[in-house]
């Protein structure tokens, strides 16, 4: 500061405080949060085939069930990340475990189909509030360590699918559907329950000018790590830059394009939030997000889906009905084994985000899920069809998992949720996409093309990511456009 007092931002504090105690309730609470969304995207996989039967659906109605959701995770995703920006995280994962919760409690007590689509598109509404948890748990943590504790946190989706897959097993034979739907609530629920002792976000208090309160949930922070703030006073990025460097005649002019963008960001609302991520420092890194997230959905879910189908005999071209006969019997078991084949991903994820880095960590994963795949082109083995398609599922959870690691820290505070919740929801899109187009041709008896529409997805998702402008791996994240690093070089300056 210009008198000599000594200051830190949100990030060195952070830093000195270390991963401790307070981190670790912070991940509990975020983590069933994820848990509450996977089960509740796991269960699409059990509930659908059960209605069809038990109302007599036709495949397209079945269908529906499932697109309604993803179409209520667009709305909610693009809705509570500006209500998470401009308002608060906890006001934001409040209003989806609300929404979440009681419309997945009611849909259990639905006496029509219609009363069922409407109540699982509002479930899916509130699944859309995942990225504000996924931002909110990021903010909290050390930037040296934040790759290794994200891929962790991730793993909770993983969890979340054994664990629907597990209470599907046990409960679809003997309770029904109605049961399935009632008990996947429950951790939502339970967001409800302990929602008083959360904590809002330093860096979103600070940013919005309450920097007692940001002081305050920093010394909690303090005490329960046992370890001790910086000397000094809590100053945000804008203070800092307001008592900073004198800025040069070519600083200065970058400072006037980005005026446009601060002046967004003190008042921003739908528009002009979008606006933001169009702003010419994120519009190339908001621009490859979304082709990403919708690479990564769109071979996630395919490939989640051709396990099944590549060996069940569908793809054998037989008649209709016997395939219609067999989509109806669900083996639970072979869901609940399937779901062990992400924790490899995660593993490697683990391992390489903060000593490779990001981009590497994902692009890579990327070029190999692509070789997994190359076999299939041709007929193999069920056996040998199994193993590669593992192999890529693991290529794919791990991508998914640094990608959800990487947009949050792409973005300012100032617009984080609302960021990272429309690259979740262009990623939806893949999610729906993929079995109207990928697995209705392997259904057509055109296995070859459907492998190389995945090949071509793939690899053109890898080469999104070798393109992302920076690198994020140990880097502070920013609060708003103006102090935003947009370029490696930058980053080093």
């Amino acid at each position: 500061m210009a008198d000599g007092t000594p200051t830190y931002n949100v990030d060195e504090a952070l830093v000195a405080l270390g991963f401790g105690k307070f981190q670790y309730y912070v991940l509990g609470y975020a983590a069933m949060g994820w848990v509450s969304e996977a089960m509740e995207m796991m269960l699409l996989s059990f509930v659908g085939p059960a209605v069809q039967t038990a109302w007599g659906l036709s495949s397209s109605q079945e269908s529906f069930i499932t697109s309604v959701v993803f179409a209520g995770m667009l709305v909610g995703a693009y809705s509570w990340g500006l209500v998470s920006d401009k308002y608060g995280r906890r006001k934001g994962f409040l209003i989806t475990a609300v929404v979440t919760s009681v419309a997945g409690f009611l849909s259990a007590f639905s006496p029509n189909y219609l009363s069922l689509i409407a109540l699982r598109c509002l479930v899916g509404v509130g699944l859309g509030g995942g990225p504000v948890l996924v931002s909110w748990f990021l903010e909290f943590i050390p930037a040296p360590s934040r790759g290794t504790w994200m891929v962790i946190f991730s793993a909770f989706w993983t969890v979340g699918t054994i664990l629907e897959a597990s209470l599907a097993w046990l409960v679809m034979p003997r309770l029904g559907w109605r049961w399935l739907l009632a008990l996947s609530a429950v951790p939502s629920s339970l967001l409800l329950l302990f929602y008083g002792v959360t904590p809002e976000s330093p860096r979103f208090l600070c940013l919005n000018g309450r920097r007692k309160d940001a002081q305050n949930v920093l010394e909690k922070i303090a005490r329960l790590n046992g370890t001790k703030l910086p000397p000094g006073i809590l100053v945000s990025e804008r203070e800092l830059e307001e008592h900073g460097k004198n800025i040069s005649s070519e600083g200065s002019k970058l400072l006037g394009e980005d005026k446009s963008s601060e002046g967004l960001e003190s008042n921003f609302g739908g528009i002009s939030s979008l606006l933001i991520l169009f702003s010419p420092r994120l519009v190339r890194s908001t621009l490859l997000l979304w082709m990403v997230f919708f690479g990564n959905a769109f071979s996630y879910y395919g490939l989640v889906l051709l396990t099944t189908e590549l060996n069940n005999g569908n793809n054998r071209c037989g008649p209709t009905q016997i395939q219609s006969e067999k989509s109806q019997d669900v083996s639970y078991k072979d869901v609940f084994i399937t779901s062990f084949a992400e924790f490899p991903g995660l593993l490697i994820s683990a391992a390489t985000v903060d000593r490779f880095g990001r981009k590497l960590s994902m692009s890579s994963m990327f070029f190999i899920c692509c070789i997994f795949l190359l076999p299939l082109l041709f007929h193999q083995p069920p056996e040998l069809t199994t193993v590669l398609l593992f192999g890529a599922r693991i290529c794919i959870t791990s991508t998914f998992t640094v990608v959800y690691i990487y947009a949050p820290e792409i973005y300012p505070t100032s617009v984080r949720s609302f960021g990272v919740g429309v690259a979740s929801s262009i990623g939806r899109i893949g999610g729906m996409v993929c079995p109207l187009v990928a697995i209705g041709l392997v259904h057509g008896c055109h296995q070859t093309a459907s492998i190389i529409l995945f090949e071509v997805v793939i690899f053109l998702s890898g080469i999104c990511v070798s393109l992302f402008p920076f690198e994020t791996k140990g880097r502070d994240l920013s609060d708003s456009v103006l102090s935003l690093k947009t370029t490696d070089e930058e980053i080093q300056l």
